[in-house]
């Protein structure tokens, strides 16, 4: 015997959220109406009817004092919440997907859910590059993986080193380092940065296909185009993405070379 249309019932939960919401609510436990209604964030008609809809479903029961999701429903309301956290987090990172390096991120993107996305504004066309500065003024160490340096970041991290408020570790490519030490204010700044940590840089020859810092708490990604124009700024506190990212650090930093080594 076939079953009701399975997008005719996506749509039906679709179009309330509040339906969503006590299903989520009943698969995790039975509440009486009034304890419902504590959790949910409907009144108490607009409850009453969406009992009365997730019952002619069979996804909840009532047994005269309280309300539970059925085994179905339980099913149901694992699939529909999951699709809800995969669209937000869709959502979310819609404008800045073709500038994620996804390639390179082993991670499922759901863990972005609770990530900070900042991009250019009309008013703050720098805001990706204020948000990094602000996490690096905030942290007493960072480490850092990049194919590029930014001269706000340098001055940062020449202050900061230099006073002994923070600890650095960062591994760069050549073309990178190469192009700071290239400009007379900018090698004095970062030879200084050196001079006070030998330990601070380090030069690898392998292609760097991201730019990702690690503060005391948070991981920071800087996104750039094609053509090396940041385009947003993304950062998260999620554990499992700072696995990742000191995964990610170990892999480029251990065998790389520390730059005092090929310093003319």
């Amino acid at each position: 015997m076939d079953g009701p249309d399975p997008l005719s019932e996506i749509e039906f939960l679709a179009r309330s959220a509040n339906r969503i919401e006590t299903l989520a609510v009943l698969s995790e436990g039975a509440y009486t109406r009034r304890e419902l209604g504590e959790e949910v964030d409907a009144s108490q008609p607009t409850l009453g009817r969406v009992l009365r809809d997730l019952s002619k479903r069979d996804w909840i029961a009532y047994d005269g004092e309280r309300y539970a999701a059925t085994a179905t429903g339980r099913l149901v309301a694992e699939g529909i919440v999951d699709l809800h956290e995969r669209l937000a987090v869709e959502g979310k990172l819609r404008p800045i997907v073709e500038y994620l390096p996804t390639d390179a991120m082993d991670v499922d993107l759901r863990h972005l859910a609770d990530a900070t996305v900042t991009t250019p504004t009309g008013t703050r066309p720098n805001a990706p590059l204020e948000r990094m500065l602000d996490l690096l003024r905030d942290t007493e160490q960072v480490r850092l993986v990049s194919h590029s340096f930014n001269r706000g970041k340098l001055d940062l991290l020449h202050e900061r080193v230099i006073d002994g408020t923070m600890t650095a570790r960062g591994v760069f490519t050549e073309s990178a380092i190469d192009a700071v030490r290239s400009d007379p204010a900018l090698r004095a700044r970062f030879d200084a940065i050196v001079e006070a940590d030998p330990e601070a840089i380090r030069v690898t020859d392998d292609e760097v296909p991201l730019a990702l810092e690690l503060t005391d708490d948070r991981v920071h990604l800087l996104l750039r185009d094609d053509e090396g124009i940041v385009r947003a700024a993304l950062d998260t506190g999620d554990e499992t993405v700072w696995e990742w990212a000191e995964g990610v650090f170990e892999r480029f930093w251990t065998p790389a070379d520390p730059l005092v080594d090929r310093l003319d």
